[in-house]
Order: structure tokens, then C-alpha cells, then sequence
């Protein structure tokens, strides 16, 4: 069985990072946020503009987000920050429930501090503090059973269902046989392989509420006057050569390989510990989708693409993969791995599968993706469902 080498936190999770997080309670907490992570070594600000005048599921959703951030194993402390009180979705509320992880976490409040300026200071302080703290950790072996495994795609073309997904697919298969867990999310853009999913559902029960929760996405859609039938595929699908949602969600199916469908999971949700895989109730928006995954515990996500996507969350290093030799050519900047050769038959499916896995174990033992060293924070938002108020 392999392992990795992880950080391991005081409640039995491993990280393959140890960031320090400064998260941002709601929109006016965001300047402090990022001055205090601009200064602190290792340090990572989330900001977004939720957190306050939000309908009550939205503001859980926000509330559960964030607190997701914080508990995930890639996280060694948090600093919290806040403007005021939102009740529902506090700072000492957010900072509650990630201490329950046994991890370093701190409160700053900007009113109370006296204005920007000392709630800069007092947060640098704090942050500064823990980071002291959690620098000392060191990375230790890790069954690869501990890792939680993200599966994504976008700008999907006719390269990602035959070459880069399928190959993802026994990826993840390879992973959840050693005890491992992969979530595969984007409901949207599952619409057509419903048959499939039923088939692999551990019991009907599971296969049936997964095939309800793609209805309840498409009603969502409708009933805001959007028929994703009609818009999807997007632009970008179209030109890579996709005709249909059904032809693209069969395509974006393969990524999730052959191992048993656990459960369907609630957006930003914990799985359960058992292996195998779990679906997530996302959008197809794909800083949305990622983000939820994030949430949930991922230590690492591999993201296919067919036209290239520059797509790369804060604090869950992102692989992004391609089939498509002329997408990887023009941006090889931004992709980690080529695997077209998989077209001209010098590379099989379960081949690619296997270089994908070399590469996540790299990545989960430190090994940085392209998009971490040029700092692409480009995967962070926080879904929602209704209006401001």
C-alpha cells in the first residue's frame, strides 16, 4: 500500500500543506485580511463579498464554507476576521467550530480593535504567533487510505471524455482501492448519465436520491428562466466539438472511473470515512464546484481539461491535466501533464491513470503545481441560491 507524507493534525487528518489561513468573515474584513497575509510567511487570505445580508440557506452555506476552509487537513492555524456581527456566521462562531479540529485559531474583530490599522496589527500579531506554532510540525508517512481526493473537469472538448477523464477515472479507482475517498461533483453535468449512476450506486436508495438532486439542479435553473439543455454546451464545449449536455456529462462521467457510488453528499459536506466515491450536490461553475470540494476535506484535486483552464484553488493544489496536445503546446505554463500520446496508441488509458497518481503523490508529498508557485488564487466562491437582502 503507498503512502504520502503528510502533516498530521491534532484530529487524525493529514495535510500535504500547512498553510496558514487568514480568512475573511465577510466583504469588509477583506483588505484587512489580505494585509495581514501580504506580511506572514506561508500565509493564505480567503476573501470573498458574502457573509452579511444573505437569505438564512445562503448564509449557512457561507457560514459551513468557511468553516470548511479552516478545518481542512491543509490548514495548520487560522486567524479569523471580522467587521461586526452577523448572527449565524460570526467570527467567534466560524472560529468555534474549527477549533474543534484542535488547531490554533484566533479572533480579530475590526471594530472592536480600534479601526483597520490595529485590527491589521493586532491580526499580524496573532498570525504571526501561530504560524511560530505550526512551522514546527514536520511531515510524517501517511496511508494513502487518509487521502481525500478531488475530481473536476472544464472546458471540456472532444479530447477529456476519450483521453484525460477516462484516465482520471482509474486514478481515482487506484485510490479508493488502498482505502482512499474521491469526490466527484458538478450535477449539472451529469444530466444523461443517470442509468450509469443508478447501476453504481452501493443501494437504489443512493442511486435514486443522486438522480433527484440533477432534476432539482435543472428545476433550480428553469424556474430562474435558464434551460441548461439549451445553453449547454457552453462556447467553449462547442468549439472543442460538443453537441449536446447529454454528450458532454457522458464525457465528464468517465472522470469518475468504476468504483461504488457511496452516498450523495450536501455542497461543502464531509464524507463519510467509508472508501469509495461520494457525489457532491455542485454547480458545473467550476470555482464554485472546487470550492465545495475544498470544504469538504480534499487535500488535492486533479482538474481535466480539453481546451485548457487555468483554474487553481488556494489552499487544495490543483493538477490540471490535458489529452489535447494542441492545448497543452499553448499553455504549458499553466497544465501539469500532457497525456495525448494516449491518441496516437503509445499510451493506455490505465498508463495515463498511473502518471496522473505518480503525480498527485508528488503533489501530496510536496511538489508544487505551476499555479501554487505563480499564485493562482483563481478557485475560490462560495455557492448560493437566492438574492441579497
Amino acid at each position: 500500500m503507498d503512502q504520502f507524507f503528510g502533516y498530521v493534525r491534532p484530529d487524525g487528518s493529514a495535510g500535504i500543506r500547512n498553510y496558514l489561513l487568514i480568512l475573511s468573515g465577510t466583504v469588509y474584513a477583506n483588505s484587512t485580511a489580505e494585509r495581514v497575509a501580504n506580511t506572514i510567511e506561508g500565509a493564505i487570505a480567503i476573501t470573498h463579498p458574502l457573509g452579511r445580508c444573505q437569505v438564512k440557506p445562503d448564509l449557512r452555506t457561507t457560514f459551513k464554507t468557511l468553516v470548511g476552509m479552516g478545518k481542512n487537513p491543509n490548514v495548520g492555524g487560522v486567524v479569523v476576521i471580522d467587521h461586526f456581527r452577523e448572527e449565524g456566521c460570526t467570527a467567534e462562531e466560524i472560529a468555534h467550530e474549527i477549533s474543534q479540529t484542535g488547531k490554533p485559531v484566533e479572533v480579530v474583530n475590526i471594530r472592536h480593535a480600534g479601526g483597520a490599522i490595529a485590527a491589521t496589527a493586532e491580526a499580524t500579531r496573532k498570525a504571526m504567533l501561530i504560524k511560530r506554532q505550526i512551522s514546527r510540525l514536520r511531515r510524517e508517512p501517511v496511508p494513502i487510505s487518509n487521502l481525500l481526493f478531488g475530481l473536476n473537469c472544464g472546458t471540456s472538448d472532444t479530447t477529456s471524455g476519450l483521453g484525460s477523464n477516462p484516465s482520471l477515472g482509474f486514478c481515482s479507482d487506484k485510490i479508493i482501492a488502498q482505502g482512499g475517498r474521491s469526490i466527484l461533483a458538478e450535477v449539472t453535468e451529469l444530466m444523461g448519465a443517470e442509468d450509469y449512476i443508478r447501476e453504481r450506486a452501493v443501494t437504489p436508495e443512493v442511486g435514486e436520491r443522486i438522480v433527484a438532486a440533477i432534476q432539482h439542479f435543472e428545476r433550480r435553473a428553469l424556474e430562474s428562466g435558464e434551460d441548461i439543455r439549451g445553453s449547454q454546451p457552453t462556447g467553449d464545449n462547442i468549439v472543442g466539438g460538443l453537441s449536446s449536455i447529454e454528450e458532454k456529462s457522458l464525457g465528464a462521467y468517465q472522470k469518475s472511473g468504476s468504483a461504488t457510488i457511496m452516498d450523495l453528499i450536501d455542497y461543502a459536506e464531509a464524507p463519510a470515512k467509508d472508501p469509495g466515491l461520494y457525489v457532491m450536490y455542485t454547480p458545473g461553475h467550476g470555482s464554485e464546484s472546487i470550492t465545495g470540494i475544498a470544504a469538504a476535506g480534499a487535500q488535492v484535486l486533479v482538474f481535466s481539461t480539453g481546451g485548457g483552464h487555468v483554474i487553481n484553488h488556494p489552499i487544495m493544489p490543483t493538477i490540471r491535466i490535458t489529452s489535447n496536445v494542441n492545448s497543452y503546446q499553448a499553455m504549458q505554463d499553466t497544465l501539469e501533464l500532457d497525456l495525448s500520446d494516449i491518441f496516437n496508441g503509445d499510451l493506455s488509458l490505465e498508463a495515463a491513470g498511473d502518471l496522473i497518481y505518480d503525480e498527485v503523490l508528488e503533489t501530496c508529498n510536496g511538489k508544487l503545481t505551476k499555479s501554487e508557485i505563480l499564485k493562482e488564487y483563481t478557485g475560490f466562491a462560495i455557492h448560493r441560491t437566492g438574492v441579497s437582502i
